[in-house]
């Protein structure tokens, strides 16, 4: 899973990608000291799989990861090179989804962008440039079906209609994820890699002080919360400086920092969980004495293609899954009591995997 932080420089973007990060991206006072994206691997944190290692004490521990990218502050005119314009863009269409920070507070020792003056303001100057930018994508795919159309193509056609369709929706200045779509129409658009059907997380980055205060009080914060239930995005209320402190921690001292701020965990982790939810992902665990595991699947997700994550033998030779819940398994304390218990079930190619299945696959090839 890949993660594009984005925002107007000066927003705290590249602070907030050092913290979760811990990978060094430099954070400087001035626009564009962001010009090739940095990227970092973050481990998911699981106390699950901390179980399953507890219990099997294996050779290894794998947990999922996520990678996020820091993306160089969008300017104005991006759409059309300003800046460093479609550099960003082409970064941003690699992501699965956006995180884009935003500044809800002022301290005259940082310097605000000539674009950004309120948060509303900073969303829609990102968003207008990426409507922009898919605009010009959609308007190429709409002429060349239109073109193609003679000629008796059936998909020409489905294009075509799509492309006029979304064509006005964006000129109504609306993304193209808030554009009701069968499902033919969102496979589609998939494959034309357009920036607006991202998912979005609005990550609302606020002083040190105003952490564990009220949030609709907070300058700003309300209002993006308001745009963002018009989008379908999320919220997340988060203090990029105090994100930074946090990472520089031990596990201690964080858990005792996280418990004297009353905020139960940090930034990084509810941002974690935020974006599994937002682009409905869920984990399914392997465990042993070589290794326990967590892997990232997608909800609705069935066995056999799940079996293929680990290796693709796994998925072409699919016999049947040994499954028992996380929670079955910790509370009996082994594989053998659970079967012993009836708790074990086989499931074959049509089982939808859960989140938090403790799983193993039997496959012949």
């Amino acid at each position: 899973m890949k993660l594009g932080i984005v925002g107007l420089p000066n927003v705290g973007k590249s602070t907030l990608f050092n913290a979760i990060t811990k990978a060094g991206a430099e954070a400087a006072n001035y626009p564009f000291c962001t010009i090739e994206p940095n990227t970092g691997m973050v481990t998911v944190p699981d106390a699950r799989l901390d179980k399953l290692a507890e219990m099997y004490s294996p050779k290894k521990k794998t947990p999922a990861v996520i990678e996020f990218v820091d993306i160089a502050g969008l300017v104005k005119g991006a759409s059309h090179g300003e800046g460093l314009g479609n550099k960003f863009l082409s970064h941003i269409r690699e992501c699965e989804a956006i995180v884009q920070v935003v500044r809800c507070f002022e301290d005259p020792d940082i310097i605000r962008h000539a674009d950004s003056h309120d948060p509303q303001n900073d969303i829609e100057t990102i968003n207008l440039e990426l409507m922009a930018a898919d605009r010009e994508t959609v308007e190429k795919r709409y002429e060349k079906a239109s073109k193609l159309i003679k000629s008796g193509e059936k998909k020409a056609a489905e294009e075509a209609a799509l492309g006029k369709k979304l064509l006005a929706h964006l000129d109504e200045l609306q993304p193209v994820r808030t554009c009701e779509m069968t499902d033919r129409e969102k496979e589609i658009v998939r494959e034309w890699f357009l920036l607006t059907t991202k998912p979005v997380i609005y990550a609302c980055n606020i002083k040190e002080d105003d952490l564990g205060k009220d949030e609709d009080s907070l300058p700003g914060v309300a209002a993006v919360k308001a745009l963002a239930r018009e989008e379908n995005a999320k919220v997340l209320v988060i203090s990029a400086k105090i994100e930074e402190d946090i990472a520089a921690m031990d596990e201690e001292e964080r858990a005792m920092f996280l418990e004297e701020l009353g905020i139960g965990k940090s930034g990084l982790d509810r941002l974690i969980s935020e974006c599994y939810d937002l682009l409905g992902l869920i984990s399914f665990l392997t465990a042993g004495a070589d290794e326990c595991r967590a892997w990232t699947i997608r909800k609705g997700t069935k066995a056999p293609q799940a079996a293929g994550k680990i290796h693709t033998d796994f998925e072409r030779g699919f016999i049947r899954a040994e499954v028992v819940s996380f929670e079955d398994l910790a509370r009996e304390g082994s594989m053998t009591a659970c079967k012993e218990k009836g708790l074990v079930r086989s499931e074959g190619k049509e089982y939808v995997m859960q989140d938090g299945d403790v799983v193993l696959f039997r496959f012949n090839v």
